[in-house]
């Protein structure tokens, strides 16, 4: 019920007990109570991690079975990318997830911050990292680390040029992922150092930066001196890449892959606008992460 309820035009608890009752009528059952106060508490006693554990499961199988024709050069592609939702104005909700500081109080919504990763085969929605908008850890990046436990080795991941960073570089390539992001603006990049490829397009050294204040010493050991990574330049922007053979993978190849990358903007965008998804309507932290989790599985 919960699945139908959120495909429906019509959200309302209401209109999912009717529908539940056309169904057994139909099925030549005795009709239950039109109240929907017992679907109202089997939903809050749903447990999250059945439901988050069911979409992991499916977008799991939609990604794994897809043919190997849709794949890139049979490789599973895989894209990341940040977005934010909007949430019922009440006072748990405004606790845990905060509204935008820009807001004034009383004429704000909480506000959500979601960072995931999607299949390029198939537009599955493989795992989603939910935090507050604002705080230490709650960045796009800071919950990207939660997400890397749905790559594998031989993956390949896109993303924008906020992800070019030496940290998730370095993370990636430790699980055999490789990656494709366009060049952070930060960063200078100059094809006459490093080694020669072709015209504009060389490998070059990655330097380990300093510690940033949220990472541990321990951690901060753990990754290498310094990073080879390979720099091109196609359709007008500088993108980056361990894939370092050219006569394998040519920059021009590069730059087609690369393209695709928007297609998870576009998947963010037609689930929260078909499904509805700009404000979510439940009233509690715990019921709108469990919302938000079924409207994923009822995506799929």
């Amino acid at each position: 019920m919960f699945l139908k309820q959120a495909l429906e035009e019509d959200r309302s608890c209401q209109k999912a007990v009717n529908g539940w009752i056309a169904q057994r009528v139909a099925e030549g059952l005795s009709p239950p109570s039109a109240n929907t106060g017992g679907y109202s508490r089997a939903r809050q006693r749903l447990p999250v991690e059945m439901v988050t554990t069911l979409t992991h499961e499916v977008s799991g199988l939609l990604c794994s079975q897809a043919p190997v024709s849709w794949r890139w050069r049979g490789r599973a592609a895989k894209l990341a990318d940040g977005t934010g939702i909007s949430m019922q104005d009440t006072q748990e909700n405004q606790a845990r997830y905060p509204q935008p500081c820009t807001q004034a109080d009383g004429v704000g919504f909480p506000l959500m911050r979601l960072t995931g990763v999607v299949c390029l085969s198939t537009g599955a929605v493989l795992d989603v990292a939910m935090g507050p908008h604002a705080g230490k850890g709650n960045s796009e990046l800071g919950l990207f680390p939660q997400l890397e436990k749905v790559f594998c080795a031989g993956d390949v991941m896109l993303a924008d040029a906020l992800y070019c960073n030496y940290f998730v570089v370095a993370r990636l390539r430790a699980l055999g992922v490789d990656v494709l992001f366009e060049q952070h603006g930060a960063r200078i990049t100059d094809f006459r150092r490093g080694k020669y490829l072709g015209t504009r397009d060389h490998l070059v050294s990655w330097s380990k930066p300093a510690r940033p204040q949220w990472m541990s010493k321990q951690e901060y050991a753990a990754f290498p001196a310094e990073l080879i990574v390979r720099e091109v330049e196609s359709g007008g922007r500088v993108l980056v890449t361990t894939m370092f053979d050219r006569r394998k993978v040519s920059k021009r190849e590069l730059g087609r892959l690369y393209q695709n990358r928007w297609n998870v903007e576009l998947d963010f965008r037609n689930i929260k606008t078909t499904l509805g998804l700009k404000v979510l309507s439940c009233k509690t932290p715990q019921m709108s992460e469990k919302e938000l989790w079924v409207y994923w599985q009822a995506c799929q």
